[in-house]
């Protein structure tokens, strides 16, 4: 029994064989290639050089190790919260969002559109868990992003009739129909003009030297 115990306890403590932050962005660059449900372990395995049970070790099962990559993706949070509240108005927050999309979509050196979009594209039951979580961050954004809108009704940049929820849904609406473009074969400048005419929708009274 000690011997075992000796044993599993070497085998716990042992180092990984690989650099457990490049097999992640591995696993990004797979599931955003092919989507969640349609990557299998074998792909993902494959695309980061490891084996299976070094996958389940290191990142617990397939759906963790989505959640982890889109984590990857997204960044922290907090810090996208951080950049929405500090941005100067919610004009300036949804010109960045809308912006950084349409570049990190037709990036040269990751696939076209983007991972939360294509990675839960399917809308089957199977995946209906992931695609729930995917949702819920898309959803942090959005409120975030309202309540940056609400806060410029009450400092009277915008105007007071102004809607938050359709306001800060149509910033959230574009970012998706850009993945799909983007993943359809439009190009940068293609999707950074239509960003252009999106923001031209924004309501009048925006603070003086932040137009587009």
């Amino acid at each position: 029994m000690k011997v075992a115990e000796a044993q599993t306890r070497r085998k716990m403590g042992r180092p990984m064989s690989f650099d457990r932050q490049t097999a992640l962005q591995k696993a990004m660059l797979a599931f955003w290639r092919t989507g969640y449900e349609t990557t299998s372990v074998n792909d993902l395995t494959a695309a980061m050089g490891i084996t299976a049970p070094s996958l389940y070790t290191a990142f617990g099962d397939k759906r963790q190790l989505f959640l982890e990559a889109a984590r990857l993706y997204l960044g922290d949070p907090a810090d996208i919260a951080r950049e929405i509240e500090g941005a100067p108005t919610a004009f300036d927050a949804a010109r960045t969002m809308l912006t950084a999309a349409a570049q990190a979509y037709t990036g040269e050196l990751t696939p076209r559109g983007c991972l939360m979009a294509s990675a839960t594209a399917s809308g089957s039951a199977a995946s209906a868990d992931v695609q729930a979580i995917v949702a819920g961050l898309r959803g942090e954004i959005e409120r975030h992003l309202r309540a940056r809108v609400i806060r410029d009704i009450n400092e009277g940049v915008l105007p007071p009739q102004t809607d938050p929820a359709a306001l800060s849904g149509l910033v959230m609406a574009v970012t998706q129909g850009l993945s799909v473009l983007a993943r359809d074969g439009a190009d940068r400048v293609a999707l950074l003009g239509i960003v252009g005419a999106a923001l031209a929708a924004w309501p009048a009274n925006r603070i003086e030297g932040t137009t587009a």
